[in-house]
């Protein structure tokens, strides 16, 4: 049989495992020539026929030319209408089509995300991370209900959603879903098995790498410049000062007025750390044993520190999530100078044109407005004084904050930032 078509691709990508998957069950030959991935797809040949210069891309024999890896799997597997790939009903397509969507926007972008993320392709934030994590995991524990009375995701049959799946779930497990999280996932990882071991699908899978820990972000080391070599200084004598020079001196004879000290500066010595409590949450999983919550009640200092709930007084006014975000980052960025006394922890919680800006501070004393008065903007905010010790309502809004799980009045969490 003469190849469907040529496919442009990395081996280890999803995206390929799936794609030649869906052609050894069709019973496609499929051709995959040699590639170099950044340099290949630059070329004005490559160009002239996938102008964005993304792979998966597929030539057709036919000279149809298809990008992005499901498109492609959909394509083939519609050319192929005997292998039930597609399902045998409108309802099995439909259904197909909601679990290939769901893999693909609630679990592999998550750890494509945590992914790039870890190998430092953008910034690192332990925020992100958590949530994302947390993200995934509330979806992957949908997907374990669904398969504890099931073998496949639609049918009795291997679909095209099978396939998909165990293309995402083969990368969750070795970048994400750790042994304590698979614990949960009897099922998930069952139906994992199944499908990686099809007889016609295991060479393209090829071996499931469990990972017995998530991994974790490891800052890239910092090189040392080298010093700069030092000047010899040059002893200079100072002037002899003459007795009736009074009069170059008239500027100083008013001394200046000694700098008021910040009332915050005054307060007697406490026992909690700020930074610490700052590394802490930055460099631990904020919920669990061991996790930044456990660290953060062990030490903190009721006399020192408290802690206080924020909220944005004007909400109507808030339209897109991005810009809400953008404004929590602007009243952090007027803050700057209490860095020393404060750590805030703030999110938009809702969606677009129905969202609010909720949050925690922890801070120093027992005054919120001496921590924030050097904002300009700080009366647009209404601060109450939450205690963690003795209320559990008080103690979950904490919590939720600092997790990113928080939920109020029906609103999720959408996005935040931290202030430390």
């Amino acid at each position: 049989m003469a190849p469907v078509g040529k496919l442009y691709c990395v081996p280890v990508m999803t995206q390929t495992k799936t794609i030649k998957s869906v052609c050894a069950l069709a019973g496609f030959e499929l051709e995959i020539p040699e590639y170099k991935h950044f340099s290949d797809n630059q070329t004005p040949e490559f160009l002239a026929k996938f102008p964005h210069g993304k792979i998966p891309a597929f030539e057709g024999a036919d000279g149809f030319n298809l990008t992005e890896g499901v498109p492609i799997a959909r394509y083939l597997a519609g050319r192929a209408p005997n292998s039930g790939l597609l399902g045998s009903s409108p309802e099995d397509a439909a259904l197909i089509d909601q679990w290939v969507h769901f893999f693909e926007s609630e679990v592999a972008t998550h750890t494509d995300v945590i992914s790039g993320m870890l190998k430092n392709f953008f910034p690192y934030s332990k925020g992100i991370h958590t949530f994302l994590a947390e993200r995934q995991l509330r979806s992957l524990l949908t997907l374990e209900t669904h398969l504890s009375t099931r073998t496949f995701l639609v049918g009795d049959r291997i679909t095209l959603a099978d396939i998909i799946a165990a293309s995402v779930l083969q990368r969750v497990v070795s970048v994400t879903a750790d042994a304590a999280v698979r614990a949960k996932l009897i099922n998930t990882v069952r139906f994992l098995e199944t499908i990686v071991h099809q007889p016609k699908l295991e060479a393209i899978y090829g071996p499931t790498e469990y990972v017995e820990k998530a991994l974790q972000y490891v800052p890239p080391k910092k090189e040392k410049a080298p010093a700069p070599p030092t000047a010899p200084k040059e002893k200079k004598e100072k002037p002899k000062k003459a007795a009736d020079d009074d009069e170059e001196d008239d500027g100083n004879l008013v001394p200046e007025e000694p700098k008021e000290k910040n009332p915050l500066e005054l307060l007697p010595k406490s026992t909690f750390n700020l930074e610490d409590w700052k590394r802490a949450y930055s460099n631990k999983d904020t919920r669990g044993a061991d996790g930044s919550l456990e660290w953060f009640y062990a030490n903190f200092d009721k006399e020192g520190f408290s802690v206080w709930r924020v909220d944005f007084k004007y909400n109507e006014e808030l339209t897109q999530v991005f810009m809400s975000s953008n404004q929590i980052g602007g009243f952090f960025n007027r803050l700057e100078a209490s860095r020393k006394y404060l750590f805030g922890s703030v999110g938009v919680l809702g969606e677009a044109n129905a969202s609010i800006i909720s949050g925690v501070l922890i801070l120093r004393g027992q005054d919120s407005k001496a921590a924030v008065d050097c904002a300009p903007d700080f009366e647009s905010y209404e601060y109450t004084k939450l205690d963690v010790f003795g209320n559990e309502q008080d103690k979950a809004f904490f919590e939720g904050a600092l997790a990113w799980d928080l939920e109020v009045d029906g609103k999720k969490w959408a996005d935040g930032k931290n202030f430390k």
